[in-house]
């Protein structure tokens, strides 16, 4: 097991080749796991559909879009968002800008969401070229 702390501050350890993340609580958390919190709130899947919109928006932007919610809650979504990697800020003068990275959300899909529908898309294009066949007969 590797420990250490990141660029960024945070506590990592790399156990059995899985690089691990560790919170407040010494709970250690996967780089996906991080991504799936992140995703698993609807108002953050709301600002990333406003980034992918429109990206490079700045936070006043983005909380213009969310009246009933303060500035402080969508600063605190952005904070979870930026920890998963999914939105990167640009600094440009005093104003930061806040870019869709859309890697993690690939990473995801090519992990989980793909390994599961590859058994169902084969088999679904067996049963087309069954019926093809059956048909030309």
């Amino acid at each position: 097991m590797f420990g250490g702390r990141d660029p960024g501050g945070l506590q990592v350890a790399v156990v059995a080749g899985r690089l691990l993340i560790c919170d407040q609580e010494v709970t250690y958390y996967s780089v996906m796991d991080i991504v799936f919190r992140a995703l698993a709130d609807p108002t953050r899947r709301e600002i990333l559909d406003a980034l992918f919109a429109e990206d490079g928006q700045t936070v006043t932007q983005l909380a213009g879009r969310f009246g009933e919610m303060t500035r402080f809650g969508v600063m605190k979504h952005l904070g979870v968002l930026e920890e998963a990697d999914l939105v990167i800020p640009v600094r440009q003068g005093r104003t930061k800008r806040l870019y869709l990275n859309p890697v993690p959300i690939e990473q995801v899909a090519n992990r989980w969401i793909s390994k599961y529908a590859a058994r169902f898309t084969s088999a679904l294009v067996g049963l087309d070229q069954h019926i093809t066949r059956t048909r030309k007969a």
